[in-house]
C-alpha cells in the first residue's frame, strides 16, 4: 500500500480511506529476529492513543535466538522454530491469532543509497501525481543487483531549488525535486528470511531495518531535527541510523557484536560459551574499576572433566578482554560513517540501544571514540512495558510498533516491497527490485 495520502477533500479520498480501512489487518504483529533473542510483540487496533503518541502492547513473546549467527540465518529449522514459539508465546498473552509478522533485522548487509530526481510541473499546484513522478524518476537513478529494497524514504523535497519542503502538495513552483534514501539488503538473505517466516506457518509483511526502528523508539523528536546517530549493538552485529533534519539519511552496520565479546572471553580464560556470557553479565565492564586487579571472578572450565577445577583469574584479565574488542567495533563503525560521507550534524549525539549496549562501560567508551554526548535509549513511547522487556535490547521490536502506528510514511510501503505479486508484468522478470517497485507505483497510483 502506498502512503503517499491526498489532503483533499475529495470522493477519491473517502473511497481510499474506506479501502485502507477495509484491508487493515486486526492486529500489528512485530518480530525482532537478532541473533541472542527473537522477540514478538502484538499490538491490537485500541493500542495507539495519538493524543500523547504512546502504545500499549496486547502480548509479548521472546525467547533465546537459534539458527542464527551474525545477524544471518544458519539454520532454517532453528531459526522458525524460535519465531514460532516467540509469537506463540505473545498470541497467548494477547488472546488473539497473527497471520503476518514483520521482521526487524540487521543481517543481510544493510547499505544504504541516495537517490534524486526532478520533474517539471505545470501551471498548477503540485499534486499527488507529481509526487509520484519525481520518485519514479529518482528510483530510475540506481540499480541495486542482487539486492532487495527494505525502505524508500523520501528525505527531503525542493520546489524551484528552494530546499527544506517538508510536504510541497498545493505548492506552485516549475520544478520539483526529490531526495530518497534507498535501504537494502541482500536477496539472498531476504528470500532465506520468507522461507523461515513461512515455515513457522506466517506471512512476511515486510522486512524492516533494524537500527532505524530502533531508532523510532528511541529517539526524541528534537534528537532528529537536530541530528543524531542511534547504534543498535546486538549480538551477531553493530549497526547505525543518522537522522538529520527529521529524517534518515543514512544507514550502516558492521558484522561484529555483544557474540564476539562472549566468544573473545571464552578463549580468554579458557571457559565454555555459556560461562563468559555469564561471567560478562555479572562481572563484564569495558573501563577499569577499583580493586580489578585484586578482585578475582570464577568461570567454569571447558569439557565436562569432573576433576578440573574453575578457572580463578583476576577481575583487570576480563576487562583487558572485553575492553578492545569493543572500542574496535566502535571505531569501524566509525570510520565507515565517516567514509559514507553521510550528513553527520557536527553536535549530533549519540544513542546506544541493543542489549550489548547494556554492558558497563560501553558508554564511556563510545563517548572516547565518537566524541560526542552518548546516552542510552529504550523504548520511549510504550510505557506499560514490563521490566524484563523494556530494556535497550527491545527498542527494535517496540519501533516496529511504532512505524506502523505513526510512520514515517515511505514512498512504498514494507508490505508491497516484499511483495512480488504485481497487477502486470511490464518488465523483464529479471529486473531489479527497485525497477518493479518503480512499476508498483506506476499501477497503484
Amino acid at each position: 500500500m502506498v502512503k503517499l495520502a491526498s489532503r483533499s477533500e475529495s470522493g477519491r479520498d473517502a473511497r481510499e480511506g474506506l479501502k485502507a480501512a477495509l484491508v487493515r489487518p486486526p492486529v500489528v504483529a512485530a518480530v525482532d529476529l537478532g541473533a541472542s533473542k527473537v522477540a514478538c510483540f502484538i499490538m491490537k487496533p485500541d493500542g495507539v492513543r495519538r493524543a500523547d503518541r504512546t502504545l500499549t502492547t496486547a502480548g509479548v513473546g521472546y525467547v533465546q535466538s537459534r539458527g542464527v549467527k551474525g545477524g544471518a540465518i544458519v539454520n532454517l529449522d532453528e531459526a522458525s522454530e524460535a519465531i514460532a514459539q516467540a509469537v506463540e508465546r505473545a498470541e497467548t498473552v494477547a488472546g488473539v491469532s497473527v497471520q503476518g509478522v514483520t521482521v526487524a533485522t540487521a543481517g543481510g548487509q544493510l547499505t544504504s543509497a541516495r537517490v534524486a530526481g526532478r520533474v517539471s510541473i505545470g501551471a498548477r499546484p503540485i499534486g499527488d501525481n507529481d509526487l509520484v513522478r519525481a520518485i519514479q524518476h529518482a528510483l530510475s537513478q540506481i540499480k541495486l543487483p542482487g539486492r532487495r529494497a527494505a525502505h524508500i524514504l523520501p528525505v527531503a523535497w525542493s520546489v524551484d531549488g528552494q530546499g527544506g519542503v517538508r510536504d510541497p502538495r498545493a505548492m506552485f513552483g516549475r520544478i520539483l525535486g526529490v531526495e530518497l534514501l534507498v535501504v537494502s539488503v541482500s536477496e539472498a538473505v531476504f528470500h532465506t528470511l520468507g522461507a523461515c517466516i513461512e515455515r513457522a506457518h506466517l506471512q512476511l509483511e515486510g522486512v524492516v531495518a533494524a537500527p532505524f526502528v530502533s531508532a523510532l523508539a528511541a529517539l526524541e523528536e528534537d534528537e532528529m531535527d537536530l541530528g543524531s546517530i542511534c547504534i543498535d549493538m546486538g549480538g551477531g552485529s553493530t549497526s547505525a541510523a543518522v537522522f538529520n533534519q527529521g529524517s534518515l539519511v543514512h544507514v550502516e552496520t558492521v558484522p561484529v557484536g555483544g557474540h564476539h565479546v562472549t566468544h573473545d572471553i571464552a578463549r580468554g580464560l579458557s571457559t565454555s560459551v555459556a560461562g563468559a556470557e555469564r561471567i560478562k553479565t555479572l562481572h563484564g565492564s569495558a573501563t577499569a574499576s577499583a580493586n580489578e586487579d585484586r578482585e578475582m571472578i570464577e568461570a567454569p572450565p571447558r569439557g565436562d572433566d569432573p576433576g578440573a577445577g574453575p578457572v580463578i583469574a583476576p577481575r583487570s584479565l576480563l576487562k583487558g578482554i572485553i575492553a578492545p574488542r569493543v572500542e574496535e567495533t566502535l571505531e569501524l563503525l566509525r570510520d565507515r560513517l565517516k567514509a559514507s560521507g553521510a550528513p553527520i550534524e557536527p553536535g549530533a549525539g549519540l544513542v546506544l540501544t541493543g542489549g550489548a549496549s547494556q554492558l558497563a562501560g560501553v558508554r564511556e567508551v563510545a563517548v572516547r571514540v565518537f566524541d560526542r554526548p552518548v546516552r542510552l535509549g529504550r523504548p520511549r513511547r510504550v510505557p506499560h512495558l514490563a521490566d524484563a522487556a523494556s530494556g535497550p535490547a527491545f527498542t527494535a521490536a517496540a519501533g516496529l510498533l511504532h512505524r506502523a502506528a505513526f510512520g514515517p510514511r515511505e514512498a512504498v510501503s514494507s508490505k508491497a516491497l516484499a511483495s512480488a505479486k504485481l497487477k502486470r508484468e511490464p518488465l523483464d522478470p529479471r529486473a531489479n527490485p527497485v525497477a518493479k517497485a518503480a512499476a508498483w507505483l506506476r499501477e497503484n497510483l
